[in-house]
């Protein structure tokens, strides 16, 4: 009988605008997803971020600067950012979860970044729309 052979996954790569902080992650992304509430628009100064998740232990810190510089903004998460340029990372959770900024990556194509939802709709100003992609049927 022969095993079958898992399938490799092809990790997803990026950092920073200055190249100190660079991420792999080696898990399919999770939870794609656009957010506008008030501490994503803050983080940002964006209206709108883009975000996908990973779980901690799939996300490895490649890059000269190591790990991201944080910031506790709230009871179960900090933001993170490259300490030397000031470039919003993402958010590294409590739950054990690493969310990253999809405008971080290197590629941005692959399937499972496509933002699905649109999380605290009613914090965008009524002049700004997002749109999403519709999740796939499995």
């Amino acid at each position: 009988m022969t095993r079958p052979v898992a399938k490799k996954i092809k990790p997803h790569k990026g950092g920073c605008l200055c190249g100190a902080i660079r991420f792999e992650a080696q898990a399919p992304a999770g939870k794609p997803h656009t957010c506008s509430c008030k501490l994503c628009q803050r983080h940002s100064g964006g209206l709108t971020v883009a975000w996908v998740e990973f779980p901690s232990d799939a996300v490895a810190w490649t890059g000269p600067g190591g790990a991201p510089s944080t910031y506790r903004s709230s009871d179960y998460s900090s933001r993170a950012f490259c300490g030397t340029c000031g470039s919003t990372i993402g958010a590294i959770d409590d739950a054990p979860v690493v969310a990253l900024m999809l405008g971080c990556f290197d590629k941005t194509n692959a399937v499972d970044l496509v933002p699905v939802s649109h999380s605290y709709r009613g914090s965008r100003p009524k002049w700004w729309h997002v749109e999403c992609a519709k999740p796939a049927a499995e």
